[in-house]
């Protein structure tokens, strides 16, 4: 399957949080991922509890991994 996002991180949702303000503050729309919440919504259980995926455009990875990797060094 062909998609036009690319995931550019895996983790707590608070980070992921982080990330996306920063990221929007860029001009970059990110797509949020959250496969506990959809399970919660649908009357499902999850294993995957405050973890989240965020995805951008194609085009616009390179400039989100350098946004990612400054954010997720400042929190470690």
């Amino acid at each position: 399957m062909h998609t036009d996002y690319t995931k550019i991180f895996t983790g707590n949702s608070l980070l992921a949080k982080r990330i996306v303000e920063a990221l929007h503050e860029q001009g970059i729309e990110a797509v949020i991922k959250d496969e506990a919440e959809s399970a919660r919504l649908a009357g499902f259980a999850s294993s995957m509890l405050g973890t989240v995926e965020l995805f951008v455009n194609n085009d616009e990875v390179q400039r989100s991994e350098t946004i990612v990797q400054q954010i997720d060094g400042q929190a470690k």
